[in-house]
């Protein structure tokens, strides 16, 4: 019995600290140089034709993302960060945004662990759907 509570104390331990780890925004906010799309085990990369009306639609449409905010930048300075955590142990993603000329790039990604099932191309796969449907 005692080894089910040290078992329960551990997760106890991590969930809160996943919901109050600092987060060091030079590490988040900002993009690798990428042209093409890519999945990758930890999130995934985007690149899709837009300008700055185009940016600040997605932006409307990320903000409206439930457990969803502005982690760093804004949509005047064409890159923007955002933080969406997870509805469980409040698991932080980044989701990085850049104009880029006539491209839009975006970089979502986890913070913890190696994979993350998934959950940000289906985000971001929801965000470009949302905004190729306005």
């Amino acid at each position: 019995m005692t080894f089910v509570y040290l078992i329960l104390a551990i997760v106890v331990v991590f969930a809160g600290y996943v919901r109050v780890a600092p987060t060091n925004v030079e590490k988040f906010h900002r993009l690798t140089d990428f042209t093409a799309d890519a999945d990758e085990e930890s999130g995934v990369k985007r690149v899709i034709s837009g300008d700055a009306s185009t940016m600040a639609k997605l932006d409307e449409i990320a903000q409206a993302t439930p457990r969803t905010k502005v982690l760093a930048g804004s949509v005047s300075e064409g890159f923007v960060t955002y933080v969406t955590r997870s509805a469980g142990f409040g698991f932080p993603d980044y989701a990085t945004v850049k104009l880029d000329g006539d491209t839009i790039k975006i970089h979502s990604r986890l913070r913890f662990g190696r994979s993350d099932l998934g959950v940000n191309g289906k985000r971001v796969k929801a965000w470009i759907d949302a905004l190729r449907a306005m």
